[in-house]
Protein backbone atom coordinates (compact mmCIF):
# COMPACT_ATOMS: atom_id res chain seq x y z
CA UNK A 1 0.00 0.00 0.00
CA UNK A 2 1.10 3.46 -0.78
CA UNK A 3 1.38 6.37 1.76
CA UNK A 4 -1.27 7.52 3.73
CA UNK A 5 -2.40 10.43 6.13
CA UNK A 6 -3.76 8.58 9.55
CA UNK A 7 -5.18 10.59 12.30
CA UNK A 8 -4.67 10.37 16.20
CA UNK A 9 -6.64 12.67 18.44
CA UNK A 10 -5.40 13.29 22.08
CA UNK A 11 -6.74 15.33 24.81
CA UNK A 12 -4.41 17.58 27.29
CA UNK A 13 -4.01 20.99 28.21
CA UNK A 14 -2.66 24.25 26.75
CA UNK A 15 -1.28 26.64 28.82
CA UNK A 16 0.61 30.44 28.11
CA UNK A 17 0.37 33.68 29.87
CA UNK A 18 -1.28 32.51 32.75
CA UNK A 19 -3.96 30.60 31.30
CA UNK A 20 -4.60 27.27 30.58
CA UNK A 21 -7.23 25.61 28.58
CA UNK A 22 -8.33 21.90 27.28
CA UNK A 23 -7.30 20.71 24.25
CA UNK A 24 -8.26 18.23 21.54
CA UNK A 25 -5.30 17.91 19.28
CA UNK A 26 -4.62 16.05 15.59
CA UNK A 27 -1.62 14.09 15.37
CA UNK A 28 -0.59 12.53 11.96
CA UNK A 29 1.03 9.97 10.87
CA UNK A 30 2.30 10.40 7.38
CA UNK A 31 3.43 7.00 5.10
CA UNK A 32 3.31 3.14 4.69
CA UNK A 33 3.03 0.40 6.44
CA UNK A 34 6.84 0.18 6.88
CA UNK A 35 7.96 4.17 7.51
CA UNK A 36 6.46 7.16 8.77
CA UNK A 37 6.36 10.69 10.10
CA UNK A 38 4.54 11.64 13.16
CA UNK A 39 3.86 15.24 12.74
CA UNK A 40 2.86 17.16 16.20
CA UNK A 41 2.88 14.14 18.92
CA UNK A 42 0.41 15.97 21.24
CA UNK A 43 0.13 14.69 24.94
CA UNK A 44 0.41 10.95 24.88
CA UNK A 45 3.23 9.23 23.89
CA UNK A 46 2.09 5.85 23.94
CA UNK A 47 -1.51 6.38 22.20
CA UNK A 48 1.15 7.69 19.64
CA UNK A 49 3.46 4.89 20.06
CA UNK A 50 0.16 2.47 19.64
CA UNK A 51 -0.74 4.21 16.51
CA UNK A 52 2.71 3.94 15.31
CA UNK A 53 2.55 0.21 15.29
CA UNK A 54 6.18 -0.72 15.22
CA UNK A 55 6.74 1.00 12.22
CA UNK A 56 10.24 2.91 11.67
CA UNK A 57 9.74 6.78 12.62
CA UNK A 58 11.91 8.59 10.13
CA UNK A 59 11.14 11.58 11.69
CA UNK A 60 9.00 13.85 14.44
CA UNK A 61 8.35 17.11 12.35
CA UNK A 62 6.77 19.85 15.33
CA UNK A 63 4.78 22.64 13.27
CA UNK A 64 5.55 25.25 16.67
CA UNK A 65 6.48 25.12 20.09
CA UNK A 66 3.19 25.57 22.13
CA UNK A 67 3.02 23.16 24.43
CA UNK A 68 0.12 21.43 23.55
CA UNK A 69 2.23 20.22 20.90
CA UNK A 70 5.26 19.39 22.30
CA UNK A 71 4.87 18.61 25.73
CA UNK A 72 5.03 14.71 25.00
CA UNK A 73 7.30 14.87 22.39
CA UNK A 74 10.47 14.55 23.57
CA UNK A 75 9.10 11.13 25.45
CA UNK A 76 7.72 10.49 22.25
CA UNK A 77 11.01 10.51 20.33
CA UNK A 78 12.64 8.43 22.73
CA UNK A 79 10.15 5.49 22.71
CA UNK A 80 9.89 5.75 18.93
CA UNK A 81 13.74 6.42 18.98
CA UNK A 82 13.51 8.66 16.21
CA UNK A 83 14.51 12.01 15.61
CA UNK A 84 12.82 15.64 16.67
CA UNK A 85 12.38 18.46 14.75
CA UNK A 86 11.55 22.23 15.44
CA UNK A 87 12.35 25.82 13.60
CA UNK A 88 14.63 27.34 16.34
CA UNK A 89 12.63 30.45 16.21
CA UNK A 90 10.25 28.82 18.46
CA UNK A 91 13.40 28.21 20.69
CA UNK A 92 11.86 30.11 24.01
CA UNK A 93 8.96 28.60 23.70
CA UNK A 94 10.27 25.44 23.50
CA UNK A 95 12.73 26.14 26.40
CA UNK A 96 9.53 26.49 28.83
CA UNK A 97 9.27 22.69 29.04
CA UNK A 98 12.42 21.25 28.12
CA UNK A 99 16.54 21.93 29.20
CA UNK A 100 17.95 20.39 25.94
CA UNK A 101 17.29 22.03 22.10
CA UNK A 102 15.39 20.24 19.89
CA UNK A 103 17.50 17.28 17.96
CA UNK A 104 17.40 19.32 14.57
CA UNK A 105 16.69 22.86 13.80
CA UNK A 106 13.92 22.94 10.64
CA UNK A 107 14.73 25.63 7.86
CA UNK A 108 11.84 26.64 5.76
CA UNK A 109 12.71 24.51 2.14
CA UNK A 110 13.90 21.76 4.32
CA UNK A 111 12.26 18.50 2.52
CA UNK A 112 11.35 14.75 4.46
CA UNK A 113 10.93 12.15 2.91
CA UNK A 114 8.91 9.03 3.70
CA UNK A 115 7.36 6.10 1.71
CA UNK A 116 7.75 7.48 -1.41
CA UNK A 117 6.81 11.10 -1.00
CA UNK A 118 8.35 14.06 0.27
CA UNK A 119 7.21 17.04 2.73
CA UNK A 120 8.24 20.41 2.43
CA UNK A 121 8.22 22.58 4.98
CA UNK A 122 6.74 26.33 4.90
CA UNK A 123 7.77 28.56 7.17
CA UNK A 124 4.65 30.09 7.88
CA UNK A 125 5.08 32.45 11.23
CA UNK A 126 2.31 34.54 12.80
CA UNK A 127 1.00 32.29 15.47
CA UNK A 128 4.45 31.58 16.64
CA UNK A 129 7.99 32.75 15.15
CA UNK A 130 8.74 29.48 14.50
CA UNK A 131 5.40 27.92 12.84
CA UNK A 132 5.76 25.26 10.25
CA UNK A 133 3.83 24.11 7.67
CA UNK A 134 4.21 21.38 5.67
CA UNK A 135 3.14 20.76 2.25
CA UNK A 136 3.03 17.05 0.55
CA UNK A 137 2.22 17.39 -3.07
CA UNK A 138 2.19 14.04 -4.05
CA UNK A 139 -0.80 13.76 -1.06
CA UNK A 140 -2.67 16.59 -2.48
CA UNK A 141 -2.31 17.48 1.65
CA UNK A 142 -0.53 20.45 3.51
CA UNK A 143 -0.32 20.11 7.54
CA UNK A 144 -0.73 23.93 8.88
CA UNK A 145 -0.42 22.92 12.78
CA UNK A 146 -1.82 26.06 14.11
CA UNK A 147 -1.84 28.44 11.56
CA UNK A 148 -4.47 27.76 9.18
CA UNK A 149 -7.98 26.23 10.42
CA UNK A 150 -11.37 25.38 8.75
CA UNK A 151 -12.79 29.00 9.46
CA UNK A 152 -9.20 31.07 9.74
CA UNK A 153 -6.30 31.90 11.29
CA UNK A 154 -5.32 30.60 14.13
CA UNK A 155 -5.14 32.63 17.56
CA UNK A 156 -2.17 35.34 17.58
CA UNK A 157 -4.03 37.52 20.85
CA UNK A 158 -1.33 35.63 22.72
CA UNK A 159 2.75 36.40 23.12
CA UNK A 160 5.19 35.91 20.72
CA UNK A 161 2.56 36.07 18.12
CA UNK A 162 2.17 38.11 15.21
CA UNK A 163 -1.88 39.02 13.17
CA UNK A 164 -0.38 40.74 10.23
CA UNK A 165 2.41 38.23 9.73
CA UNK A 166 -0.04 35.14 9.95
CA UNK A 167 -2.33 36.70 7.45
CA UNK A 168 0.92 37.35 5.34
CA UNK A 169 1.72 33.64 5.93
CA UNK A 170 -1.59 32.38 4.61
CA UNK A 171 -1.70 34.48 1.87
CA UNK A 172 1.64 33.94 0.70
CA UNK A 173 2.66 30.16 1.21
CA UNK A 174 -0.67 28.36 1.83
CA UNK A 175 -3.35 29.95 -0.43
CA UNK A 176 -1.36 29.86 -3.22
CA UNK A 177 -1.07 25.61 -3.06
CA UNK A 178 -3.97 24.23 -5.45
CA UNK A 179 -7.23 24.89 -4.20
CA UNK A 180 -8.13 21.20 -4.10
CA UNK A 181 -4.97 20.82 -1.31
CA UNK A 182 -6.38 19.18 1.73
CA UNK A 183 -5.69 20.96 5.39
CA UNK A 184 -4.59 18.91 8.11
CA UNK A 185 -5.07 21.11 11.10
CA UNK A 186 -3.98 21.08 14.48
CA UNK A 187 -6.91 21.10 16.16
CA UNK A 188 -10.56 20.34 14.78
CA UNK A 189 -11.69 19.42 11.16
CA UNK A 190 -10.00 19.48 8.50
CA UNK A 191 -10.42 21.95 4.93
CA UNK A 192 -9.71 22.60 1.55
CA UNK A 193 -7.25 25.39 0.46
CA UNK A 194 -10.10 26.14 -1.83
CA UNK A 195 -12.68 26.32 1.00
CA UNK A 196 -10.83 28.88 2.71
CA UNK A 197 -9.36 31.39 0.29
CA UNK A 198 -12.38 33.49 -0.39
CA UNK A 199 -12.77 34.22 3.40
CA UNK A 200 -9.43 36.06 3.79
CA UNK A 201 -10.22 39.45 3.16
CA UNK A 202 -12.79 38.48 5.97
CA UNK A 203 -10.51 37.47 8.65
CA UNK A 204 -8.65 40.28 7.91
CA UNK A 205 -11.76 42.78 8.22
CA UNK A 206 -12.54 40.51 11.96
CA UNK A 207 -8.95 40.67 12.73
CA UNK A 208 -7.53 39.06 15.69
Amino acid sequence: MGARIERLITSGTFSLDGGTWDVDNNVWIVGDDSEVIVIDPAHDAAAVAEAVAGRKVVAILLTHGHDDHIRAARETAEALDAPLYLNPADGMLWQTVYEAAPDVEIADGDVFSVAGVDLTALHTPGHSPGSTSFSAPALGAVFTGDTLFQGGPGATGRSFSDFPLIIQSIRERLLTLPAETVVYTGHGDTTTIGDEAPHLEEWIARGH
